[in-house]
């Protein structure tokens, strides 16, 4: 089965018709198709975090519709009827190892599979199973969560969300915290869970490297409304207008943008370095040539 997860005119206003009234959504069309790695960015409080919350139905909109595969949220939906949708997407929030609770490794892992009715031997393969794909090792299992270290414990609550085996991940800042290195590791686990299993990943970053490195579409938020759009070399092209947003361009582009004002030339800005490496070897080369 498909599964896009689509927003036609969603609206979303916190405290409707209260005092505290505000409303943090205007009018989303968007669609993560299944299968994409899709970024979403924007400075605090354009609504990423209320856009995200809407993916696995935690929130419903005010006013329009969100089809998440073949399920249709809108405000009248009942809640009672949304769990399932949260087994199909799952979200790991920023600095999800504060969400740990349980008392040993395996336990904390296995809690969202039971929840959703996993009997208690097929649970425990998953938290294996899963323990390994975020790289952890084996003997950690029966260990207290809060005896690891931090990046340890944010692998375990990633292996918690994915023991659900959900179609869609979505990542809030997932790096957040973390030292350059480890960084590196967990943007490169995301990636091996899209390519080898196919798993749709939103990624909500400030990070525009991590864009431009990983994801194949953008969205740009700004006070609750889309912007900009398109593939990330489609964006960041229009270097001027993110600077204006003050949203940051990946460092090539930078760099390339630097090499330009002292007169060197580019037909298409790159995005990453080694795209930049390549471009400055070709002019190398085609200068020896002449």
């Amino acid at each position: 089965m498909v599964m896009d997860v689509r927003f036609e005119q969603v609206d979303f206003t916190y405290q409707p018709k209260s005092p505290f009234e505000q409303r943090v959504l205007f009018q989303l069309d968007m669609t993560i198709k299944d299968g994409s790695y899709t970024a979403i960015v924007g400075h605090t409080g354009s609504g990423k975090s209320t856009l995200l919350q809407h993916l696995n139905a935690l929130l419903k909109p005010t006013q329009g519709t969100v089809k998440i595969g073949e399920r249709i949220i809108t405000p009248e939906s009942n809640n009672k009827n949304l769990k399932p949708i949260r087994k199909k997407v799952g979200i790991v929030f920023q600095f999800p190892e504060a969400q740990l609770f349980e008392e040993t490794v395996a336990k904390d892992i296995m809690f969202g599979p039971k929840n959703f009715g996993v009997p208690e031997e097929q649970a425990r393969q998953l938290a294996e199973e899963y323990l390994e794909l975020v790289g952890l090792p084996a003997d950690i299992l029966e260990k207290s969560p809060f005896d690891l270290s931090g990046g340890q414990m944010r692998r375990v609550a990633i292996a918690g969300v994915l023991a659900m085996e959900p179609e869609v991940l979505v990542l809030d800042e997932p790096t957040a915290g973390l030292d350059p290195q480890g960084r590196k590791e967990m943007m490169a686990m995301f990636e091996a869970l899209h390519k080898q299993k196919k798993m749709t990943i939103v990624l909500v970053t400030h990070l525009m490297d991590d864009v431009a490195d990983f994801a194949d579409y953008v969205y740009v938020l700004e006070k609750g409304q889309l912007v900009k759009e398109g593939t990330p070399r489609d964006v960041f092209q229009d270097v001027s207008w993110l600077e204006e947003k003050q949203l940051g361009v990946p460092t090539a582009t930078r760099f390339a943008q630097k090499l330009m004002a002292k007169g060197v030339s580019f037909k298409t800005l790159p995005l990453t370095a080694k795209e930049l490496a390549d471009m400055i070897l070709a002019k190398e080369d085609q200068n020896y040539d002449e």
